[in-house]
Order: structure tokens, then C-alpha cells, then sequence
């Protein structure tokens, strides 16, 4: 896509975006575009739409800020259009929806023809492109796929580690062939239709085995009851892989990898894979959580990291000592590995210098990517090099 075109879109999506209300907004038109015109669409979305409208918000903001790496986008909104099959979205609905897009957009803006928020018909191109951009990738790539749309899966172990933390592994009726760093859509029993993003702690294997860290939401639906309320025997509903943090091996850059309490699982499956192979970059891996006590797999890291000199951990904790209703033993790290450090984990990365020369993936809270991210930019790490899954 043009330069011109990509910083007409993302000058475009700054209004758009100016505040909370105006992205609701943004939102509401669309859908309500979308279900004027095809009432019968309304079936496949949830009766409630306020979480919906501020994850298509969140979607349509992440392809246009990071559109220069078109490359990327593409491959990210052709596992989108794979996902989507378990809805039995299909090209129509695709376009259908670039149509209800474009009048969104074209709905938040003036009409005078001086105005800085005026539409013209530069803009109007740039949207009717990046429109169908998106229309013709999702529609691609689901028809593109012949994989199964889900999978299932038996839970056969359910550990509760933390009060607020599980760890569930699964094996599935076949392999999921998923890429180490990857997330996955995943339905639970006493959550029907609700679907929920996890990444796999563990690479793919032939033997169809997954293991998922799960953390409680306040206020959540979902993993307060896969924390809570999981049995081994429950059958799980698991969706297309997706999600692009992975290393790049065709250039000669060091890697820095930064995640944030259940956040390490992308990271950790990565590394676990890496440690199968012969040849690889340097991994500096840095784990936090708000307590020691959230550093809740530190052992297992520490221990691949002792048979992968390429492999090094760093814990960092906000807080330096757990909190008092935690009683476990304080870990104690092996000879040789790196001493926990506090502070507040952007800010104690960031104390290292720039990582320019660093491929960057940041795995954790949308709190804890945005505030990663700006400390990183701020010490001089290029954003191109920073890899994260979208936020929310």
C-alpha cells in the first residue's frame, strides 16, 4: 500500500480514535450499518455488544498502525479469515462488512470542505482501499484453508498454582498445527459460545498434547472459571492458530523477549522449541510479575536455560518481597543464573540500553505492552523491530 495512503489512514484513524466515546461511537455505526442492511447477521454476535465493538475498534486500529509491515498484516488477516470459519463467516459477510466500514468512517466526519476533519475524496479512496485490502485477505484465507475450523480437546490435568493462576493441559483429538508463539480461540463448558485467546505454553507435537497458563480477569467470564471451576474429563473447543511472534532466522540479529506474568507462554513455548535446535541467536528472556511469587515458572525457564548457553532469564518483580498471605518459599536461583531484579519491567529493561540491534517480542497485559513498548522507543529501540499480538 502507498506511504501516502498508509499516513492519510492512520492521520485519519488519530480522529477517529481522539477519545473513548468517539471509538464507541465509530463502532456503533458500523454494526448498526451492518444489521440494517442484513438483519439476519445480527444471529452471529452476542447479545451483548459492548465488548464486540471495542474489539473490532481495536482490530481495525492494529492493521492500519502497523500496515507498513504489510507483509505482516497480511499474514496476521489471513489466519483472521481462517479463524472465522468456526462462525461461518464466508466472503459475503466479508463484504458486507467493508461496505458498513466505509460508511462508518464516512459517518464521523464533517461536511464543510475547510475543515481538518472534512472528508474528501483522498480519503475516501484510502478507506474504499483499505477496505477492500481487508475484505479480500479475511475472504482469502478462509477459503484458502482446508484444515478442520476446531478442534477438540479433553482436559487431563488441571493445576492450580496460584489462587488466581491454573495451568490445564489438554490432549486433542488430533494435533493442532499451531507454530510456537501462537495463540489459539478457545471455548469451555461452563462457557458456552464465549471465546477466549490463550497461547500454548508448550510447542506442537504429534501427540496432540497442549498445556495453557491461565490467569484470572477480575471481573471476567471465562478464565475465572477455568481457574475455578475446571475438571480433568471436560471437553474443550479449540480454534485456528493465530498470532505472528516468532524469531527470525534469515537475519543475524540477538533476540530480546520480555513477558509479563502468564504472558511468558508464547515466549516460553518458543524457547522450549529453539532448544531442539542446533544454531541459534542469542535470547535474553526477561520474566515479571507484580510479587516474586508471580514468577510462577521461573524454575522450569532456569532449567532450559542451563542446558541453552544461548538462553538467558532475567525475573524481574515491581514488588520485592510476596505478599503476606503468600507463604511458599522464596526460589533461589541456580549458580550462574542472572539475580531478580525490581522495578517496574519497561522501565528496568529499557535501564540496559537501546536493544537496537534486538528482534523484540513483548508478551503481556495491553497495560504492560503499551507501557514496554513506549520505555523501549523512548530508549531508542526501533518500533519495526517490536513484535506484540494486538491489544485486547
Amino acid at each position: 500500500m502507498d506511504p501516502e495512503v498508509i499516513s492519510r489512514l492512520q492521520s485519519s484513524l488519530d480522529f477517529l480514535a481522539d477519545d473513548e466515546a468517539g471509538r464507541a461511537q465509530f463502532s456503533t455505526q458500523f454494526y448498526n450499518t451492518l444489521f440494517s442492511r442484513h438483519p439476519l447477521y445480527r444471529s452471529m454476535f452476542p447479545a451483548a455488544m459492548d465488548t464486540q465493538g471495542r474489539r473490532f475498534f481495536t482490530a481495525v486500529a492494529y492493521v492500519i498502525e502497523n500496515l507498513a509491515q504489510h507483509r505482516r498484516m497480511r499474514k496476521f488477516l489471513t489466519q483472521l479469515g481462517r479463524d472465522h470459519r468456526r462462525y461461518g463467516v464466508e466472503r459475503e459477510h466479508y463484504e458486507a462488512a467493508g461496505t458498513a466500514l466505509r460508511h462508518a468512517v464516512r459517518s464521523m466526519y464533517g461536511t464543510g470542505t475547510h475543515s481538518r476533519n472534512s472528508w474528501t475524496p483522498e480519503l475516501a479512496d484510502a478507506w474504499s482501499e483499505f477496505a477492500d485490502f481487508l475484505v479480500g485477505t479475511l475472504a482469502d484465507g478462509a477459503e484458502s484453508d482446508t484444515s478442520p475450523a476446531v478442534w477438540g480437546g479433553t482436559v487431563v490435568s488441571h493445576e492450580r498454582i496460584l489462587k488466581d493462576l491454573a495451568i490445564v493441559r489438554l490432549e486433542t483429538d488430533e494435533p493442532i498445527p499451531y507454530g510456537a508463539g501462537q495463540y489459539v480461540g478457545v471455548q469451555i463448558p461452563q462457557r458456552p459460545k464465549m471465546w477466549r485467546y490463550f497461547s500454548p505454553a508448550i510447542p506442537t507435537n504429534p501427540f496432540g498434547q497442549l498445556e495453557f497458563h491461565v490467569r484470572k480477569v477480575s471481573g471476567g467470564w471465562v478464565s475465572p472459571a477455568i481457574v475455578g471451576e475446571t475438571n480433568v474429563g471436560d471437553r474443550w473447543v479449540i480454534s485456528t492458530p493465530l498470532g505472528g511472534l516468532e524469531v527470525d532466522y534469515t537475519n543475524d540479529r540477538d533476540v530480546l523477549m520480555i513477558g509479563s506474568g502468564s504472558g511468558i507462554a508464547p515466549l516460553r513455548a518458543q524457547v522450549m522449541e529453539m532448544s531442539q535446535r542446533s544454531d541459534n541467536p542469542r535470547v535474553h528472556l526477561f520474566v515479571s510479575g507484580r510479587y516474586p511469587c508471580d514468577l510462577y515458572d521461573l524454575e522450569t525457564l532456569w532449567h532450559v536455560s542451563l542446558s541453552n548457553p544461548w538462553l538467558t532469564v532475567v525475573p524481574v518483580s515491581e514488588e520485592s518481597e510476596n505478599p503476606w498471605w503468600h507463604t511458599g518459599p522464596p526460589l533461589e536461583a541456580p549458580f550462574g543464573m542472572h539475580s531478580r531484579l525490581t522495578g517496574p519491567i519497561g522501565k528496568v529493561v529499557a535501564q540496559f540500553g537501546s536493544w537496537a540491534d534486538r528482534q523484540v517480542q513483548i508478551s503481556g497485559s495491553p497495560s504492560m505492552v503499551k507501557t514496554t513498548v513506549y520505555a523501549l522507543r523512548a530508549g531508542g529501540t526501533p518500533l519495526d523491530q517490536i513484535q506484540h499480538d494486538p491489544l485486547g
